[in-house]
């Protein structure tokens, strides 16, 4: 899906649910395996987070994350 007023691609809530299921769990990680930047990552981690979707766990530098438990 694209962003019609900047032309950028947005993604699902499913790739970033995807990345996680295929133990991508660090923000780069999560980051690479769907092809955006970092920060763009953790910008959309937060928010779906906010959601319940996600959680995060700081495990000493590294923010590692994982599905919310039904």
């Amino acid at each position: 899906m694209t962003d019609p007023e900047d032309g950028r691609r947005e993604h699902s809530d499913n790739e970033f649910i995807d990345a996680i299921d295929d133990g991508n769990r660090t923000t780069q990680a999560i980051a690479d395996y769907i092809g955006i930047t970092r920060q763009g990552a953790d910008y959309r981690l937060r928010q779906l987070q906010a959601d319940g979707i996600v959680t995060s766990e700081k495990v000493g530098g590294t923010l590692l994350w994982s599905k919310q438990e039904q």
